[in-house]
C-alpha cells in the first residue's frame, strides 16, 4: 500500500464524478500520498460540464480536453486510458487514482497493478464490481468529506447491531480474517485483520456502515472481544476456538 510520501497521479473522469466531491477525494487522497498529477477528462465544449471549471482552478487539477469524436463512443474514456499507461510507463508513480463509477476502467485498474502499482478507486455506489475488485481499494464518494466540511457534514447513520449480524458477507469476512491473523490464543491485531478485509473486498470501509473505525464496528456486531494490549488493540472471536 502506498505511503504519504509516495506519488500518486489522479485521474478523473468528468462525466462520471460530481465536481462537488473531489475535494473530498483529493483529501482522501493525501492519506495515501502525494498527488503529483492530479487531470480530469471531459469533453469541455459541453455545457454539463461547466461546473467542473471552477472546481479544477482551486483544487489546481488540470482539465484535459476531448471532444466527442462519435455519438456512443466515449473519447474521454479511452483518453484518461492513454494518459494512464503513459504515466504508468515513466516508472514515477506508486499509485494511480481513477475516480469514476465506469466500468470500461476494469482492465486499466488491472493491468496497472500487474506492474506491481497500486490502485485506488473512487466512486458511487453504483460502481460495477468488477471495477471495485479490480482495485486494491475502492472508496464509496458518499462516506468521505472534505476536512473544512466535517463539523457541517451529516453524520452517516450507524447500522445497529443486529443489523450489521445479519450481514453474512461482513459476518464471513471479518471472522475468516480475525481467524487469518490470530496466533495460537485466536487473539489478532487489529490492523492485519483490516488489510486482510480489504483484500478479499477492496471496497471495504468501516464507514460504509456508519462507522468511522474499524474498531468500532466490529464492537458493534457484538460477536468479538476487542482489548489493548500489548502491539495495539486485539481482537478475538467470542465463539470458542473461532469455529
Amino acid at each position: 500500500m502506498a505511503q504519504p510520501t509516495d506519488l500518486l497521479a489522479v485521474l478523473v473522469d468528468a462525466d462520471n464524478v460530481p465536481p462537488s466531491k473531489i475535494g473530498a477525494v483529493l483529501a482522501e487522497v493525501a492519506r495515501f500520498g502525494t498527488a503529483s498529477v492530479k487531470r480530469v477528462y471531459g469533453d469541455w465544449t459541453k455545457p454539463n460540464l461547466s461546473s467542473w471549471k471552477p472546481v479544477a482552478s482551486e483544487h489546481v487539477i488540470q482539465p484535459m480536453q476531448q471532444f466527442a469524436n462519435t455519438v456512443g463512443k466515449n473519447a474521454t474514456d479511452s483518453a484518461l486510458i492513454i494518459d494512464s499507461m503513459d504515466l504508468l510507463y515513466t516508472r514515477r508513480f506508486h499509485g494511480f487514482c481513477i475516480v469514476s463509477s465506469d466500468s470500461d476502467f476494469t482492465r486499466l485498474a488491472s493491468r496497472i497493478r500487474e506492474e506491481g502499482v497500486t490502485v485506488f478507486g473512487f466512486g458511487e455506489r453504483n460502481t460495477p464490481e468488477a471495477f471495485r475488485n479490480a482495485c486494491d481499494r475502492f472508496t464509496y464518494l458518499d462516506v468521505i468529506d472534505e476536512p473544512a466540511a466535517e463539523s457541517a457534514a451529516v453524520v452517516p447513520t450507524r447500522v445497529p447491531g443486529p443489523k450489521l449480524r445479519s450481514d453474512t458477507k461482513l459476518v464471513h469476512g471479518l471472522r475468516t480474517s480475525v481467524r487469518t491473523a490470530s496466533g495460537e490464543d485466536g487473539w489478532a491485531n487489529l490492523s492485519p485483520v483490516g488489510l486482510l478485509m480489504r483484500k478479499q473486498h477492496p471496497d471495504f470501509d468501516s464507514r460504509n456502515w456508519g462507522y468511522a473505525k474499524l474498531s468500532d464496528l466490529i464492537r458493534a456486531t457484538e460477536l468479538f472481544i476487542i482489548e489493548a494490549r500489548s502491539g495495539g488493540l486485539q481482537v478475538r472471536d467470542k465463539r470458542k476456538n473461532g469455529d
